[in-house]
């Protein structure tokens, strides 16, 4: 596959992946405000983090290499957002330790799975096209999708015992996850970075 096509293949997956995302953004934060879910609500900031993402990785797109690197920099902060958004609602459940219903819980983890598989699928053939870029929207996709599984885990729990730890244990989680991504996207982009400097003339 030359540039050209890659280049391609990875806008139309970017974009595709971008309106996924905000799409089921407004359906996860509204049933997260409703039912007064962490790891619903920290997923949908995540969600919202991830339209971002990728739209600015379209930009990116027209970069040159040292360019997307730096710009791969600035998204690897831009992944802690929804690790500080869960942290703070974190707190606010501790405090309250407020229940959440577990039917929509685990409806509505399954649905944001569905959606961040979809995502992945279409993310990871060209998570290699244009290095940091690219690799970071298919970490993000990668880091929701099991994300997922533990809000679906958290709401079979909740059913089971009434109790707002599942929940909350789940949000820190989300947490740590996203602060891995940015790690992660940061050292790629460090590299190619350092690729770029000692290749320019």
């Amino acid at each position: 596959m030359n540039d050209a096509v890659s280049s391609m293949a990875l806008r139309r997956a970017v974009t595709a992946v971008a309106l996924l995302n905000l799409a089921y953004f407004g359906v996860e934060f509204t049933v997260a405000r409703a039912i007064g879910s962490v790891s619903l609500f920290a997923d949908s900031i995540d969600f919202l983090e991830d339209t971002a993402v990728n739209g600015l990785i379209l930009v990116g797109l027209r970069w040159h290499g040292r360019g997307r690197a730096k710009l791969a920099m600035g998204l690897a902060a831009v992944l802690l957002l929804p690790g500080l958004a869960t942290a703070w609602t974190a707190w606010q459940q501790w405090q309250s330790m407020r229940v959440p219903a577990p039917e929509p819980l685990v409806l509505t983890g399954l649905g944001a799975l569905v959606v961040n598989l979809s995502c992945a699928f279409l993310l990871v053939t060209v998570q290699h096209v244009h290095g940091s870029l690219s690799r970071a929207a298919f970490l993000s996709a990668r880091n929701d999708a099991i994300a997922n599984v533990a809000i679906i885990g958290a709401g079979a729990v909740t059913l089971w015992r009434q109790s707002a730890w599942p929940d909350l244990l789940v949000g820190l989680g989300i947490l740590v996850i996203n602060l891995d991504a940015a790690r992660e996207v940061f050292s790629a982009a460090k590299a190619e970075h350092r690729v770029t400097q000692v290749a320019k003339p």
